[in-house]
């Protein structure tokens, strides 16, 4: 199996600003490509796609600062969890260790983090492929457009989780591996995807030293760059790939950003959830490949 072969394999590790950061490569030659995982997950959630992008490329998958097997300092204290940080380290990743320009290609919010990287550092990024890009509906400036009880309902919960007692707790309670699969349930759209391998990959960093730090900090960071925002400053080739059923980020969401002059194309991908690199690889990443065969073709 596909899996087996990346997720067998040690992952390395990079030194960013004193904080160890876990990625895996594959391939040695070709274009190449980064990849990056949403909320929660890590490299793992790309161990299908990994190798098989490896036969053709230079391919990496990287845990963002805070999540899978990187360091999880402690938020404010140490470090700033924002798109603008995970831009940067995703940056210096491309100039330290992959040392070339490189197709970045993200899920969820990793979506947000390959945009800002684009957008800061035009010269690194070959082009983007945004896969279920997170739409942030609770990030502020979204909030106000809610009914007046989804609003205020969501703010209440933010300030709740800002007690540590209380967001400790939450945390707990969702850290759990049945609560997990339910979750996965819902976004997928696969049952047979939600496999034990991929509980034991999400739950495994959940019991570092930070997780529930992190996680928290992350639930109540309202502010920060929306796609809409940096979409149109994009340079490079843009992609946008959408699961049809994503309960999440909703497909018609996703139409209305491939409106902007800067996306060259909008595929949807029928039947899928929210991370379909996960739930139907055999799908994504023939996708991905022609796409990235294709722009380097043309450079």
């Amino acid at each position: 199996m596909t899996s087996a072969i990346a997720i067998n394999q040690t992952p390395k590790t990079w030194n960013w600003k004193g904080h160890n950061i876990t990625y895996q490569q594959a391939g040695e030659s070709g274009a190449a490509v980064v990849l990056v995982h949403g909320f929660g997950a890590s490299w793992g959630h790309w161990r299908k796609n990994l190798p098989v992008l490896g036969e053709t490329c230079r391919c990496y998958a990287i845990d963002l600062i805070g999540f899978g097997g990187s360091d999880k300092p402690q938020p404010e204290q140490e470090i700033e969890y924002t798109f603008e940080t995970w831009g940067e380290q995703l940056a210096d990743f491309c100039r330290e260790i992959v040392g070339s320009p490189a197709f970045l290609i993200g899920n969820s919010i990793g979506c947000i983090v390959v945009m800002q990287t684009a957008v800061d550092n035009p010269e690194l990024a070959l082009g983007v492929a945004a896969i279920n890009c997170s739409i942030r509906l609770l990030h502020d400036r979204k909030r106000v457009t809610l009914p007046w009880y989804r609003n205020y309902g969501s703010l209440v919960m933010q300030q709740v989780l800002g007690n540590r007692n209380i967001g400790n707790f939450f945390f707990n309670q969702i850290a759990k591996p049945k609560v997990v699969r339910n979750i996965l349930m819902q976004a997928y759209r696969r049952p047979e995807a939600v496999t034990d391998e991929l509980i034991d990959i999400l739950m495994t960093p959940a019991k570092d030293t930070g997780a529930a730090d992190v996680f928290l900090a992350f639930t109540r960071y309202s502010q920060g760059p929306l796609p809409e925002d940096l979409l149109p400053n994009l340079s490079c080739p843009t992609v946008l790939l959408w699961g049809t059923e994503d309960p999440w980020e909703p497909v018609a969401m996703g139409k209305e950003l491939a409106q902007i002059p800067t996306v060259d194309e909008f595929i949807p991908l029928e039947g899928l959830g929210h991370c379909p690199q996960d739930e139907a690889p055999e799908i994504v990443y023939p996708i991905l490949l022609e796409w990235i065969q294709g722009q380097s073709e043309k450079n």
